[in-house]
């Protein structure tokens, strides 16, 4: 059983026979109070994603805890997943707890971050703060915090992140109805202080220019365009420093916007929806390189196939389905069945000529039968329906 958290992240545990109850962390019995507990315990650790947390009634703790043990210690990485239903998940309890906060609080004021907000003044896993924002630059982009919390961007910039999403922004001109496209960033500027970074929408990459150096090679065009990542590790050039780093480069597609990171902030899972991923494995997937990885099981324990690349504008793995690998790069793959309906070889040979086919038989969640038009969307992989007219 935990004892507590060390200063370098690793957890201090006491046998279950121990049932001393000095030796346990103790916390209050409300719900809000193991909330706050439990998102700060979670964080504190430093390979949380090692561990998995579940509830159990409090006199069959020390039965249940055996009892887990026996069967991890037996079971397979499908048969682990067995136990999802019962574990506690860091993405529940912080949706309970920004439910609670926003139950106390109310809702967010118009501009100002000291007026009473969803999200909490401090908190500690978010790389910035409300109030470390200027709001009234921010206004002058024709934003303010309530347009970016129903957007559902607010979060994602206090991580740091770019926000998920195109967001409209008032052109420089300053005009009213003048409005562009971009992700937006919060960064800190030369003299310390947060701004907001504005990406806005090219149209199209200018490959021709070198990246911070480095000269794009056509296979480096070819698997930008292709996947959205250069696939191999390259020299760049710092900017400031001058210093040569080894990065990854990725291709931002909603802005069109090359992106790098540094190889030591290249993070590789140990494990990836259920499956244990090999030394050999994680090296292939932080060089940048493409994996193709089998039996993974997905939210619905359904097993699935997919290939795998670290994408440095995300600075996580990317998924992509329907896809082969092949020397140059990946190879789409029309899908054998498109909802439950076996695809024909004259729709498949449609489909690889980028035409509309005609399909029957489709059967709806409530049973009910219906019919239409596919085509392959290559850029998406996947195919797409239309009820009434073939795809232009």
């Amino acid at each position: 059983m935990v004892k507590s958290v060390s200063a370098n992240g690793e957890v201090m545990d006491v046998r279950p026979e121990n049932k001393g109850s000095d030796a346990l962390i103790r916390i209050d019995a409300s719900e809000r109070s193991f909330a706050e507990f439990y998102a700060d315990f979670y964080h504190r650790l430093r390979d949380p994603q090692d561990y998995s947390f579940f509830k159990v009634r409090e006199f069959e703790a020390y039965e249940a805890a055996v009892g887990l043990q026996s069967y991890l210690d037996g079971s397979t990485a499908v048969e682990k997943e067995d136990l999802r239903p019962y574990e506690v998940s860091i993405d529940a309890v912080k949706c309970f707890r920004n439910h609670k906060t926003l139950q106390n609080d109310g809702m967010a004021g118009e501009n100002m971050p000291d007026k009473k907000s969803s999200f909490v003044k401090y908190n500690a896993n978010y790389r910035f703060q409300v109030e470390d924002v200027n709001w009234d630059a921010v206004s002058e982009m024709g934003l303010d915090m309530k347009i970016l919390e129903k957007l559902g961007a607010v979060e994602p910039l206090l991580r740091g992140f770019k926000t998920p999403m195109l967001v409209p922004v008032r052109d420089g001109d300053g005009e009213e109805g003048n409005c562009v496209d971009a992700r937006l960033q919060l960064r800190l500027n030369d003299d310390g202080e947060v701004v907001l970074h504005v990406h806005r929408v090219k149209k199209r990459v200018d490959f021709r220019k070198k990246f911070m150096g480095h000269k794009l090679s056509k296979e480096d065009r070819r698997n930008l365009l292709n996947s959205g990542n250069m696939g191999r590790v390259v020299d760049l050039v710092n900017p400031i420093t001058g210093e040569m780093v080894p990065s990854l480069v990725s291709l931002d597609k909603l802005t069109n916007e090359l992106f790098a990171l540094r190889m030591e902030f290249v993070r590789i899972p140990k494990m990836i929806c259920g499956v244990d991923l090999s030394s050999e494995q994680r090296e292939v997937l932080r060089s940048g390189k493409p994996l193709f990885v089998e039996n993974m099981v997905s939210r619905n324990n359904r097993l699935f196939n997919a290939t795998l690349q670290f994408n440095a504008e995300k600075q996580w793995l990317e998924f992509f389905f329907n896809r082969k690998l092949k020397e140059d790069g990946f190879e789409f793959c029309i899908p054998p069945t498109f909802r439950g309906v076996t695809l024909r070889r004259w729709q498949i040979e449609k489909l690889k000529a980028g035409e509309s086919a005609y399909i029957r038989g489709l059967v709806s969640k409530k049973g009910k039968k219906y019919q239409g038009y596919i085509r392959f969307n290559k850029e998406m992989g996947m195919i797409e329906f239309s009820f009434k007219k073939p795809f232009k």
